[in-house]
């Protein structure tokens, strides 16, 4: 079978993300813009994706001018620094079963990261599935984390938050 490298088809593939918060959650939606997966004898090895972090969407508040005021504090230093930053990347640097070991780029700084993944391949369409919980502070996003602020109370937001991936590929001629 040999290696085999599925490019990514970024209109089918998306991220799914929730951030939580002493009185509730938000969630929302970020486009892949590009990237592939690699197989070896019909195994995941390998990949790497970029990931859009322009395209920061906010789905659970109706009211525009409020998701428009959400959508620029995320796009803010104080979190994704999109301007500066409008990509975040994950490698995948190795595959042991359905646990994925990979490097997590945000706003140029890179830590390791590992998650499950689910694998399908039909014919020549590969789809991936997996969640990762990040630690939003590793990556200088500090603002109200109670790592590094008092006294919040209700305004706490907890470090930690979802991306659920859904990927779509292709298989490379």
């Amino acid at each position: 079978m040999g290696t085999q490298k599925f490019d990514i088809i970024s209109a089918q593939s998306n991220i799914d993300w929730i951030g939580k918060k002493v009185t509730g959650a938000h969630n929302g939606s970020i486009a892949i813009k590009d990237g592939s997966f690699t197989l070896t004898d019909g195994k995941l090895t390998g990949g790497k994706f970029i990931i859009d972090t322009t395209t920061i969407k906010i789905l659970d508040i109706t009211d525009p001018a409020t998701n428009a005021q959400f959508a620029g504090h995320l796009a803010s230093d104080d979190f994704f620094s999109t301007e500066k930053y409008p990509e975040a990347t994950l490698e995948i640097i190795s595959v042991s079963g359905n646990h994925v070991a990979g490097d997590l780029t945000i706003k140029g700084i890179t830590h390791p990261i590992g998650f499950d993944v689910a694998v399908n391949i039909n014919g020549g369409i590969l789809i991936a599935t997996g969640k990762l919980v990040i630690d939003r502070t590793k990556y200088g996003m500090k603002f109200r984390s109670g790592n590094f602020f008092k006294d919040l109370g209700d305004t706490l937001i907890y470090n930690d938050f979802e991306l659920n991936i859904s990927v779509t590929a292709k298989a490379a001629n």
